[in-house]
């Protein structure tokens, strides 16, 4: 029977990135296989020799999963050359990847794994993982804000999905997302008339970051049980 898996599942499984990423880094050229330029179409197993950006992979890795509490001024790109990168916060024993980025000007909770199906299982819109933040804005809010907001409204040339936006101060609000278009909540209350000064992200899923008493800049390991329930 033929064992062998389409190379970005397989790619995923090493805890190497997602399936998405995998097929991104097939599309840059920086993977191998037996000695020649991957196709996406290619199926492979452990005898087979496959190299992701120079380095040789192997079989499954053991999954491992970490929050992370992200301070302003770290970028979430995984770039060696840049000082503010996560890349020199991680956890150094596996290599593992962020889930649910957050903007350099943004902090609070990330999840960092190298499972890869489960990186796809809470990103992809079919799954609708919420995350709720808590947002400072620079001006009162308005009557018809969370109103505005919860309804949807004009981002990257479509409508933000319904969401749950409650005022909790007269300048700041909660909001829970079930998407992640780029920068979605500073430009959906740039739509409205107000810029956000404080984005902080409590939850991903059932995973409070509060309850994990966390400082920032720190990371703890946790089972995928605490981020789904």
């Amino acid at each position: 029977m033929d064992t062998k898996i389409r190379l970005a599942k397989y790619i995923a499984h090493a805890g190497i990135c997602s399936r998405k990423q995998a097929s991104r880094l097939i599309d840059e050229g920086v993977v191998i296989v037996n000695n020649r330029p991957a196709n996406h179409i290619d199926h492979v197993d452990e005898n087979d020799r496959v190299i992701v950006n120079g380095h040789a992979i192997k079989g499954p890795a053991d999954l491992v999963y970490f929050a992370y509490h992200k301070p302003v001024g770290i970028d979430c790109k995984l770039n060696h050359h840049d000082p503010s990168s996560l890349i020199h916060h991680l956890p150094q024993l596996t290599r593992v990847y962020p889930i649910g980025r957050l903007d350099k000007d943004s902090r609070g909770l990330i999840i960092l794994t190298n499972d890869g199906d489960f990186c796809n299982q809470l990103i992809h819109p079919d799954f609708h993982q919420p995350k709720r933040y808590l947002v400072t804005v620079n001006k009162p809010l308005d009557a018809h804000f969370c109103e505005k907001m919860a309804a949807g409204v004009p981002v990257d040339k479509q409508i933000t999905r319904p969401c749950e936006v409650v005022k909790i101060a007269s300048n700041q609000f909660s909001i829970v997302l079930k998407q992640g278009l780029n920068r979605q909540i500073r430009k959906m209350a740039h739509y409205c008339g107000y810029k956000v000064i404080d984005l902080y992200r409590v939850q991903i899923s059932e995973l409070l970051l509060d309850h994990l008493n966390l400082p920032e800049n720190q990371f703890i390991k946790i089972n995928k049980s605490d981020i789904l329930g």
